[in-house]
């Protein structure tokens, strides 16, 4: 028993419903955990991943699994794609596209502050291989367009980027991505498909970091890739299965599970965020608030054109960053100060400039004058969960004082 159409069912009916199947064995209602590494077979199968088919039964794990198979299949209902991957982590799920798409001598623009593995990967392991790389503020469809080339192949946007919680113009970069003939791929992981589905405004490829808001409770690594069946097939045989990036089953099984209350989390999350980027705003301690869902954000009516969902990050910036971030690792009480984001509990961490631009970002110029008169020696990003909105907020009043 399946759902019999996708199309006519809601997001919450499609989080829970979308890719599973009864087990034909048992009857079980929740998908099976199959934790198997091989699979037996009664027909010949090429042992060669490069003839891989959709017809393929499952041989082997790093090929294909049937927990991992369900996902996919959900993930791809949610981003209204044609074919999903999931990896082991969002990492692995970017660098095997970027791996995949790019050859020496191709262009790759990306922009100048994103995910610092991302920027690092594209920087020095890119550059390493012969891919030129040109760092640019993707919000900025000028920029984007004045930095295109004859041998671009691939426009990488992030958004909401990470830690400053830019909006990129999706559906503004897919045109000029479509012009000349580059792929647009979108990392989506800090809106998840509850807010932004890249795909439906012109994207090619869209990621996620599975351990994030689509996972959910901070207890499974995952990434994945969604697009059509024509760029994600091959990505099965090259991507997955030579470089290596498998998903357990078993973070399968825990990220499919927290996908079941996403719609639900994503509501929670938003309303959180909403009442905490009210009270640091308003706070006499506090310098600047971002939140894509504030009107002072500058581009608080792009994000309301691409955003059913604001999300639930917060950044925000403070007197003396390092003094606070000590306090916070003493005294916070409810929030824990940790990496990460997109849980079901509360993390705060501290964003230093100077680290983002030493080791990931290397911004110069103008570019690094912006990007201090927003963040200032360090940022605060603030991944809001699912507490009661009171309790963070005395939390954060306690340290701020």
């Amino acid at each position: 028993m399946t759902l019999k159409s996708t199309a006519d069912k809601g997001s919450q009916t499609l989080s829970i419903h979308a890719g599973e199947k009864i087990d034909s064995a048992s009857g079980a209602s929740t998908p099976s955990l199959v934790m198997s590494s091989t699979f037996v077979v009664d027909e010949e199968i090429s042992f060669s991943a490069n003839n891989l088919t959709s017809e393929t039964p499952f041989v082997y794990t790093r090929w294909d699994n049937p927990t991992t198979q369900q996902l996919e299949h959900k993930l791809a209902v949610l981003e209204q794609a044609e074919a999903c991957i999931a990896f082991a982590s969002g990492m692995a799920a970017s660098a095997s596209v970027m791996l995949a798409q790019l050859s020496q001598g191709d262009h790759l623009i990306i922009s100048n502050t994103n995910y610092p593995g991302t920027a690092e990967f594209a920087r020095d392991t890119l550059t390493r291989l012969g891919v030129e790389v040109s760092p640019v503020d993707t919000t900025d469809l000028e920029a984007i367009g004045n930095a295109m080339r004859d041998n671009t192949r691939m426009l990488w946007l992030e958004t909401p980027s990470n830690p400053l919680l830019r909006i990129a113009d999706i559906a503004g970069a897919a045109k000029i991505a479509r012009a000349h003939k580059a792929l647009l791929v979108v990392d989506s992981t800090f809106a998840s498909p509850m807010a932004t589905r890249p795909l439906s405004l012109g994207a090619d490829l869209v990621i996620h970091s599975l351990t994030k808001y689509i996972g959910g409770h901070g207890d499974a690594m995952g990434g994945s890739v969604c697009g059509s069946q024509a760029l994600v097939g091959p990505l099965r045989g090259e991507a997955l299965v030579h470089y290596g990036g498998v998903i357990s089953p078993f973070n399968a099984w825990l990220i499919m599970r927290g996908m079941a209350t996403l719609p639900l989390r994503m509501r929670c999350h938003q309303e959180n965020a909403l009442a905490l980027a009210a009270f640091l705003q308003a706070h006499d301690k506090v310098e600047t608030v971002i939140y894509p869902g504030l009107e002072s954000h500058p581009q608080h009516d792009l994000a309301r054109s691409q955003m059913d969902n604001f999300s639930g990050m917060i950044a925000f910036r403070t007197a003396s960053p390092r003094a606070l971030a000590k306090r916070m690792m003493r005294e916070l009480e409810v929030i824990h100060y940790a990496v990460s984001l997109g849980h079901h509990r509360s993390l705060v961490y501290l964003m230093q400039t100077a680290d983002l631009i030493g080791s990931s970002y290397r911004l110069e110029g103008d570019e690094l004058d912006k990007y201090q008169s927003v963040a200032g020696d360090g940022i605060f990003r603030l991944s809001v969960g699912l507490e009661d909105s009171q309790d963070l907020i005395r939390d954060l009043d306690k340290v701020l004082q």
